[in-house]
């Protein structure tokens, strides 16, 4: 890396593992007004870093986020529903189609002010991913933080800022989209507890009253139209739904001592 970029400084993590220390160390050591992150499968389109900084110059958010594109190691699979593009961490149907203020942003195309992480303490150790378990949501839980600390502050997300995300072989299959359904709802479940307000959950609220109902209208009629995979797009979003379920169900009993554990 440092052949190809000779001003790059690449920061060992000697503290815990896990992608929520990691960027908490990466925080500590940069000096930049502005800190974006950018997953190590992702390749940015080039005025990606140019489009944050526009919104952050312009807007003065607390973050910024963009669009994660997938790049689908084998080309995506026809039973996979669009509305479920954050099973492997890239964007999906429900989203804005453009700049609108938003709750979160995703982990893969995101950005946030210096100032906004360090009075925050970082991102919490407890949440994201460790290793091949497929976790989530310690961006969700900072910037609901972040919320709470300024209400009155913004959080955008425009879809101009993009990155393309490389989807495995192994993130392709049913079993993947069931176990990384069900890790999110024990996440959400944490970070419901965390954030000690049910309120917290309105976007996933909305997204399941409304983009998944219509979601499985859609598969229905293109089945109707001959596409017969819009009916397993269907199923999957049901069984999506039902196992994320499942999973923020076992959360709030609170019959795990930790998402880690999934």
């Amino acid at each position: 890396m440092q052949t190809a970029w000779e001003h790059v400084v690449v920061v060992e993590n000697t503290r815990e593992r896990g992608v929520s220390v990691s960027r908490n160390v990466g925080v500590a050591a940069a000096r930049g007004h502005v800190i974006a992150f950018l997953d190590d499968d992702a390749v940015a389109a080039p005025t990606w870093l140019a489009t944050l900084l526009q919104v952050h110059e312009s807007e003065l958010p607390l973050g910024v986020g963009g669009h994660v594109r997938p790049h689908w190691h084998d080309g995506q699979p026809a039973w996979f529903p669009a509305e479920f593009g954050w099973v492997v961490g890239c964007g999906y149907r429900g989203l804005p189609v453009h700049q609108a203020a938003v709750r979160n942003i995703i982990g893969a195309n995101m950005s946030f002010r210096k100032d906004v992480l360090d009075e925050l303490g970082g991102f919490d150790g407890s949440l994201g991913r460790v290793g091949s378990v497929p976790l989530g949501c310690d961006e969700t839980e900072l910037c609901v933080r972040a919320h709470r600390r300024w209400p009155s502050g913004k959080i955008i997300y425009d879809p101009r800022a993009v990155v393309t995300h490389r989807v495995s072989r192994a993130r392709s299959t049913l079993r993947y989209f069931v176990a990384r359904c069900y890790s999110e709802g024990r996440s959400k479940a944490l970070v419901r507890e965390r954030a000690g307000r049910a309120g917290v959950l309105s976007t996933e609220l909305a997204y399941t009253l409304r983009t998944l109902p219509a979601g499985v209208a859609r598969g229905f009629r293109e089945a109707r139209s001959g596409d017969l995979f819009g009916l397993l797009r269907a199923a999957a979003i049901i069984l999506g739904l039902g196992v994320t379920t499942a999973g923020f169900a076992v959360g709030r009993l609170g019959r795990s001592t930790s998402p880690r554990h999934a």
